[in-house]
């Protein structure tokens, strides 16, 4: 969620620190600053996007400093002013603290630091990490130590201090870390796409994990002070593909990444034997055979493409299956075991309600398999088995590319759990991975749709009330079109399978109201036509997603968009392209921000 960017080396750092920073703007934010070691600790800080940092860094004039470190904030605990953005210092201005996450007790350790004697200036639980660390004695990275120890919560630390100005310390206790390893030079962040300005070898620091890094040097620790071993790797992508590449927004850019998103997702799974395989795979083939339920758990566009894959699943498999909101499932007291498995799906690697909804499945002696965009994530190192998405960065913070490559990984697990339990035949697998094959040139084809969309648009553009209506796997993708749209264009929109329109939301229609309705070929055809009807002779404005060849649609809407015909599985892939080029265009004709959306973050870290 906050962007955590700190850099010590050869350079000046306050560059290399807000390059970072604009790295980490898709994360969502609502303030900025930084924190420089320049013979004093100089911290800027302001409310408000990048550029009022930048302002107010031209006022204060040059802050050289080879260490440093920098922080975007999206508020928790306090407004979005000057006063709460990070950095927060301690009473004597030598510790400089930024964070991501929420310290829970915060409430009980600000009172005994005011009755101790400490003044406290804003209203961030994180201010109170500073004045902690103030209090305590030996190196920062003790001092860092000890005062985890007294916090409760989820969250990374990156603190400075004046006493040991060649050093930054981190820890990690959920919330995302990384140590980008360069030449001399080292970085601290909270996200790859900020270290690719200087290195492509990347560090994750593990759960309850203390950094320290140095010009020359990382040493991680656990939170007794033991030193373990890390394994860096190497990022696939390099920073020219966090850029816009001559597209107005990184949203449009992402959209028309799709085809390649999928294919690079497909590539490298089937082997010469024709079998599938998984990225890693930790549990025996034996574990997986003897599954007889299997729970999907995860949030937002994830928790839609999960939907998607239990239609997939329950076909190919004849497996059972539930799909949980992760911020759900461990509270409800779910009844898994060693029979049970659980497909735990986020972009990130590091959404926190599904990162603890996975921790909580494996506590139980579920198996684990992550289905992510992320190596080196969380949720990948965790769990027992990965499936990768490979789709590259997403900038925008409306996800697009990440959906259609998690609908084509999990369609892979389908595929794989019926290989091994025998499900299907393998010239039935060989088929099905065939027809996936055919998609990325398929989704090319819907996004030729983007004028006629566009003119969609501009006729619903101030619409009150949006409804997406779908069934079968048509309802995912009137789930997404929704989200999409009210993410974007801030209109309200809801998804909803079409057979309940009769339960409630078909009050809501009246002359004008924009329905899209997802009717693409599949066995409960007649059906959406039917609810179709219903909703157009109460005067919906009828907007249908059809597949090519029907003639019979065009005579039961009032705009349709013709996606390519494909097996009514793979629906949500083709379908979904022309849903977010609605919701791009709705919110461009309205003035709004695709890339950064009011109130929304990229990775949401914190519960």
């Amino acid at each position: 969620m906050c962007g955590i960017v700190g850099y010590v080396g050869p350079d000046q750092a306050l560059p290399v620190v807000l390059e970072g920073l604009r790295r980490l703007e898709y994360r969502g934010y609502d303030s900025a600053g930084v924190a420089i070691i320049d013979g004093g600790l100089s911290v800027v800080k302001r409310a408000g996007k990048l550029s009022e940092l930048d302002a107010a860094l031209e006022v204060v004039g040059p802050v050289p400093g080879s260490i440093g470190m920098g922080h975007t904030r999206w508020a928790t605990h306090g407004a979005p002013t000057d006063r709460n953005a990070h950095p927060h210092m301690d009473c004597g201005g030598r510790v400089a603290v930024i964070h991501n996450g929420i310290i829970e007790n915060f409430t009980d350790l600000r009172t005994g630091l005011q009755k101790r004697g400490h003044v406290l200036d804003s209203d961030t639980d994180t201010e109170v990490v500073a004045h902690l660390i103030e209090e305590k004695e030996g190196s920062l990275a003790d001092r860092v130590r000890a005062t985890v120890g007294e916090l409760d919560g989820a969250y990374a630390l990156v603190v400075l201090a004046l006493d040991e100005p060649d050093v930054i310390v981190g820890v990690r206790v959920s919330s995302p870390l990384i140590v980008g390893l360069g030449d001399g030079e080292n970085l601290l962040a909270s996200d790859i796409p900020a270290v690719l300005q200087k290195t492509r070898t990347v560090l994750p620091i593990d759960e309850n994990q203390v950094v320290e890094v140095r010009a020359g040097d990382v040493r991680v620790t656990d939170l007794n002070g033991n030193e373990v071993e890390a394994e860096p790797f190497e990022v696939a992508w390099d920073v020219t593909r966090a850029q816009k590449g001559g597209f107005d927004d990184f949203m449009l850019k992402e959209i028309h990444e799709q085809p390649a998103a999928i294919r690079d997702t497909l590539v490298g799974r089937v082997s010469e034997q024709g079998l599938l395989a998984l990225d890693e795979l930790h549990t025996d083939t034996d574990v997986l055979r003897e599954v007889d339920k299997v729970f999907v758990v995860a949030c937002g566009t994830a928790f839609h493409s999960g939907l998607v894959a239990k239609y997939a699943i329950e076909h190919w498999t004849r497996v059972s299956v539930e799909i949980d909101i992760a911020s759900e499932f461990r509270y409800r007291d779910p009844v898994l075991g060693p029979n049970t498995l659980t497909l735990a799906v986020s972009q990130s690697g590091e959404t926190i309600d599904t990162l603890e909804a996975a921790r909580h499945a494996s506590r139980q002696g579920s198996k684990v398999i992550a289905v992510t965009n992320t190596i080196g994530s969380s949720l990948a190192r965790e769990a027992d088995a990965v499936m990768y998405t490979h789709a590259g960065p997403e900038i925008c913070v409306a996800a697009t590319k990440t959906f259609a490559t998690q609908m084509a990984a999990l369609h892979l697990v389908a595929l794989y759990l019926a290989q091994i339990r025998g499900a299907m035949f393998p010239v039935e697998i060989t088929d099905v991975v065939n027809r996936m094959r055919e998609l990325p040139g398929q989704v090319r084809r819907t996004l030729a749709l983007s004028q006629q969309i566009r003119g969609i648009a501009q006729e619903i553009r101030d619409a009150r009330d949006v409804l997406f209506i779908g069934r079968h796997t048509g309802y995912p993708a009137a789930l997404e079109g929704a989200l999409k749209l009210k993410e974007l264009s801030y209109v309200h929109a809801e998804g909803y399978p079409a057979g309940e329109l009769k339960h409630g939301p078909i009050a809501l229609v009246e002359d004008g109201v924009p329905v899209v309705a997802v009717a693409t070929e599949c066995h409960v055809y007649r059906k959406v036509l039917s609810n179709i009807q219903e909703v157009r002779a109460r005067g919906a404005h009828v907007i249908a997603i059809a597949s090519e060849g029907d003639e019979e649609i065009t005579q039961h809407a009032d705009d349709v968009l013709f996606v390519p015909r494909v097996p009514e599985l793979f629906a949500p892939v083709v379908v979904t392209p022309p849903l977010q080029l609605l919701a791009y265009h709705v919110a461009k004709l309205r003035g709004c921000d695709v890339d950064q959306p009011r109130n929304l973050a990229k990775s949401v870290t914190v519960e």
